[in-house]
């Protein structure tokens, strides 16, 4: 989730107000260099003010292809979050999980699936229900017969989650099994993550009232706790969505999952992770427990770490994950 603050930032979210950090001494460079070009890409559709069907380029990539049909362990699928923050600063996965097939591919309106400009007429055909048709099209693409996992970092876990839940209210026996799913730093209700991050921005605002500096200590508190800004969140913040458009927690204001109703099928198990100072607080993820149509969600905080536990602590991340992953292979 981007936050919009509008106390904080000009720019209305919470992303750098300067490029001149460099690569974090947690991420290797490589992380980047080996993931820039998504050369996959399935047709996603959308409608125009006119009544017109236009079809637009989902571009992926799939670390690791010759084990996409693995017995050992199934692939994981990534859904980036923002929404509207592409998947550079989640492909540091394919480090910290590097025998598993990764599926990383970009939504529509940001990063490699950022169509152009005359884009911008069809802002209306952004949705949460529209990313679940694009992600349902591209599942349809990539096959996945022998099942996989999801993963969903921030609004990714939202997107995530609804998916399952349309799945879990509509079966479809020829649709590939979900085995597992995570949610990182994923907030089940929107409007309370707000509120709790304008409450973490008015201590840190108490402690020093100085405005020009909030967003770089905010993020060195809340949202990275690296000395400079990684890479690859530096990376995605240059590809991001346009402002206006599909980006940020201000066009999801009013989400708070809910869930399946009563006669669906039962949902994967999920892993729900955050970090120890993350601005998702405990109280953000308590509502995933009575989203999900069981009780196997289980909740980890990983120690030291904020909103992106992966490019702060990435080989305690990559363990946690694929253990997790391991126990539904």
């Amino acid at each position: 989730i981007v936050i919009t603050a509008v106390s904080c930032h000009p720019a209305n979210s919470f992303v750098p107000a300067t490029r001149s950090f460099t690569t974090s001494v947690n991420v290797q460079p490589r992380s980047i260099l080996h993931a820039t070009i998504y050369d996959e890409e399935v047709s996603v559709s959308r409608t125009s003010p006119t009544g017109e069907t236009i079809e637009y380029p989902l571009r992926y990539r799939i670390h690791n292809r010759r084990n996409l049909s693995s017995y050992q362990a199934a692939p994981l699928l990534v859904l980036h979050g923002g929404p509207g923050i592409p998947s550079h600063y989640l492909e540091p996965l394919a480090d910290v999980i590097p025998y598993r097939s990764i599926i990383f591919y970009d939504q529509l309106g940001c990063g490699r699936s950022a169509p152009g400009p005359e884009f911008g007429e069809l802002r209306g055909s952004y949705s949460i229900d529209q990313s679940v048709d694009d992600l349902e099209v591209l599942i349809q693409k990539l096959g996945l017969g022998r099942g996989f996992h999801l993963y969903g970092q921030s609004f990714g876990g939202l997107l995530a989650f609804e998916y399952l839940k349309r799945r879990a209210e509509a079966p479809n026996d020829d649709a590939p099994k979900c085995r597992s799913v995570v949610l990182s730093s994923a907030p089940s209700n929107v409007d309370q993550v707000e509120s709790v991050a304008n409450g973490l921005i008015s201590t840190l605002l108490s402690t020093d009232p100085d405005p020009s500096t909030i967003t770089e200590r905010f993020r060195r508190m809340h949202q990275c706790r690296t000395p400079i800004m990684p890479q690859p969140l530096l990376d995605a913040y240059d590809n991001a969505a346009a402002p206006g458009s599909w980006r940020g927690s201000e066009v999801l204001r009013g989400y708070g999952a809910t869930p399946p109703s009563e006669a669906a099928s039962r949902m994967p198990s999920c892993l729900v992770l955050r970090g120890e100072f993350d601005f998702v607080t405990e109280e953000c993820v308590e509502g995933w427990k009575d989203a999900f149509n069981h009780n196997f969600v289980r909740m980890k905080v990983l120690d030291g770490c904020s909103h992106h536990g992966l490019l702060e602590n990435g080989g305690m991340y990559g363990e946690v994950v694929d253990s997790y992953l391991q126990e539904y292979d």
